[in-house]
Formats: structure tokens, sequence, C-alpha cells
């Protein structure tokens, strides 16, 4: 029996696509980098192998499933070739497994995380769905009809797949270090749609969208009157938010569902509109909508003294304003902090007008410093010139997160799409040395 070795398995997509390959009765291991990151956990619970990266992993009887990051030279893709195993790369890997299933992809520059979490939840409430979420959590349904999953724009990647169908949930100018502008953006939104097989569900209210081409049915979502979808009457309180759908002007039903912000609505109507679509009844809908969890990342809470710290992997001034406005919607009474790390030199430095704005809807705003990536580590800018843009932001350590502890009864909101988490993480542990000494 084949063997498949994934190469950087602690990767968000490739981790998630080894735990469905696994469910699904399969051999699996892989081999990544030492650190520790968040995707692993999934993979140890499952019992799949993780192995440091050397040549001699590589062994005959294996395919290997090549991560994006890593290049042809990478030691066990050249030892692979070498030994003539096939090498398959992650997006061309996934895009011949999907033809297996009723293939849904969800794309778009914001909201693909938790929209795929979000349909994988309310799709498995009426047939048999596997699904793969840009969090690193995948599963492998036996018997699977549907296969619901994350395809990201960057580089193209998504060009890999032909679903039969594909939400879109915004165009907007991100990843500065590939696309040019927003129009190069779209331009790969556009090839996209052209893949599809069977209709498109897009966000009616984006300027972008609305000029999107297809030779299958699109059909639309939003706030706005024109949409098929609309979103009407809404009512947000501190539990979650309510809001009818009418369909073509016609009313459909009332949804309900546990999150917060005008984002979190759009998300859950795009989900309404696609089981419409597949004849998934409005009851089952309902019900799944009520019970959803969230997915990894995503307006994480936990309480710790009289202060709830949020994980959020907002990295876009447009995710970090919507973060911000859920934030107040549950918690109108509370002072919003925002723990910021960007990410990226590129990204900081094209949008540092756009951060200062979004940033500044909190009532006070602490900085981390800039996170490069594998592409990028270093840039002209620092991260004091973010600071200079927000009044009153102030740069904050990993080894002295106690500033924070001045934020009496706030909501701090630790974001970003690098390693803010161990900032979160340190100040835990000095909260949790003070509430002690206190008891």
């Amino acid at each position: 029996m084949t063997v498949y070795h994934f190469v950087g398995i602690k990767g968000s997509g490739m981790s998630a696509l080894a735990q469905i390959l696994h469910d699904m009765g399969y051999k699996v291991q892989g081999s990544d980098v030492g650190k520790y990151f968040f995707t692993q956990e999934a993979l140890e619970e499952s019992k799949i192998k993780i192995l440091p990266f050397q040549r001699n992993n590589i062994k005959q009887g294996m395919t290997v499933i090549a991560g994006n990051a890593y290049p042809d030279t990478h030691e066990e893709i050249e030892e692979a070739i070498k030994q003539d195993i096939p090498v398959v790369r992650y997006h061309a890997f996934l895009g011949e497994f999907m033809k297996k299933f009723t293939s849904i992809a969800i794309t778009g520059s914001h909201g693909k995380t938790s929209t795929t979490g979000l349909l994988s939840h309310v799709m498995g409430g009426a047939k048999p769905t596997s699904f793969l979420i840009g969090d690193g959590t995948g599963k492998g349904v036996k018997n699977a009809e549907c296969f619901v999953f994350e395809a990201c724009e960057y580089r193209r990647h998504f060009l890999s797949y032909f679903p039969d169908y594909a939400i879109m949930t915004n165009i907007d100018f991100d990843h500065p270090d590939y696309f040019s502008n927003v129009e190069d953006v779209f331009s790969a939104f556009q090839q996209m749609a052209m893949q599809v097989n069977k209709a498109i569900i897009a966000y009616g209210d984006d300027e972008q969208l609305q000029k999107i081409q297809a030779a299958v049915p699109a059909i639309f979502y939003g706030f706005g009157e024109g949409n098929d979808f609309q979103a009407r009457n809404i009512e947000k309180s501190t539990r979650g938010t309510k809001f009818d759908v009418f369909v073509r002007n016609h009313f459909y039903a009332t949804f309900e569902i546990p999150t917060f912000g005008d984002h979190n609505v759009l998300n859950a109507l795009s989900v309404i509109a696609l089981c419409h679509y597949e004849e998934i009844g409005a009851e089952i809908i309902q019900a799944q909508l009520k019970t959803f969890e969230g997915v990894k990342r995503r307006f994480t809470e936990k309480m710790l003294g009289n202060q709830v710290l949020v994980d959020d992997y907002a990295h876009h001034p447009v995710e970090i304003k919507a973060t911000i406005n859920a934030a107040r919607q549950k918690y109108p009474d509370k002072p919003i902090v925002a723990v910021f790390q960007p990410h990226t030199f590129t990204r900081t430095q094209t949008f540092l007008q756009e951060f200062g704005e979004s940033l500044g809807e909190a009532d006070k705003v602490y900085l981390c410093e800039i996170f490069g990536s594998a592409r990028e580590n270093h840039g002209k800018l620092s991260i004091d010139d973010l600071r200079a843009k927000i009044d009153g932001a102030e740069i904050l350590h990993e080894e002295d997160t106690s500033p924070l502890l001045l934020q009496d009864d706030s909501v701090l909101i630790f974001m970003g799409a690098g390693d803010i988490q161990k900032f979160q993480a340190a100040y835990e542990r000095l909260l949790q040395q003070q509430l002690k000494k206190a008891q």
C-alpha cells in the first residue's frame, strides 16, 4: 500500500489533507521543522508520524506530497526525484482528489476559513461531507458525497481546481508580494470562475465580484436590494445575530447564528444560498447554524481574571476592522484593546495608512515587531512607522507583556498571521502569576 509522505506536513492545508487521507484509511506520515505549530496537535492526536527533514525519510513505495513553500531543491524532494518516486504538489494533488465528490471551493480575499468551517458543519447535517479547512483541520468521512475545501488565491494556486461550486466571499487587494493591484487579483478570480462546473455563489455587494463572468449561473448574496439572497431585519445582541433571508424578494426563513459582526452574517448567507441550491431544507440549515462552534484562530476566546483574551488571525486592515466590530457587538461595555503583529514587510508597507485607520478603531493599541516570512525576512520600514500612524500606540515585547496588566476589565484581541500566539502565551503566564499572588 502506498505511503503518503508530506514534505512540510505542519502547513495548514498540508496538515488538513494528511488528516483526510488518514481518516480514509491511507498510510500517512510527514516531515517538517522542529518548531511547534498549532496545526500539529491534530496530527499528533491521529498518531500521524512527524519526522525532521532528512533525505533518508524518502523510500520506495511512497508518494511524496510537497508543500508549496518548499522548492524542488529541498533535500527530500531532490531525493524523491533521484529515486524516481512520484512527487505531487499539494494543490495539484487536491485538484485530482476532489474529482471523486461534489466539490465546493470557498475562496475570497477574506473569510475563507470561517466560511469553509461553517459550510462543512451545515452540509454535514444533511449529507456525508469531507472537508479541508485552512486552520489545519481536515476530516475524511467514509462514503462522503461532498467535499468542502478552502481554495487560496495566493500565487493563483486555486487554478489547479475545477470544482462543482465556488463560494466567492470578496475580492480585495492583498498578497502585494505577488499581486500587483486589485485588477490583478480580479483577473485570478475571473480565471477561477471559468473553471467552475455548476454554479458560483458570490458576494453581490462587492464591486469586483459584480463584474465576474462565468459559463455557469452566478447567484449573488448580500445586504443590497439587487441580491438573489438578501439578509434583512438584522438583530444584533450579545448572544449572537438573528436575520431574515429573502430569496429574490420572497421571504425564505429566519436564521440565528451564535457569532458577531456583519461579516459573519455574510458568511452564513453564502452557506444558506449554497445549501438552498443543493436542496437542503431550511430546518436543517437553521439547526446546524445554531450549533457551529467556530474554527481555530477566528475570535477564539478565553477568560482570565476580568479580561477576555481573543486569538484571531486578522492580518489585513479589512479583517482587523471586522474583528474589532465583532468584539464591540459581543462586549459593548468593555474597552477593546488590539495587540497586533503585522505579517510581512510588503503587506505592512502597502497598507500602512489603512492599518493605522483600522487599528485606530480600538480603544488602545499595542504593536509587536513585524513578522517576516520565508519569502522575506527584512524590509526598509519598521514597526515604528506603523506606531506613528496610531495615537497612543505602544510597542509590546514578548519578554515584557506587563503593560497589558493595566488594561483592566478589557477585551484583548491578539491579532496576526505570524506567531502572535507567543505574545498571548507570555501574557497568560504573567497574568496567572499575578492572579495567584492576589489569592
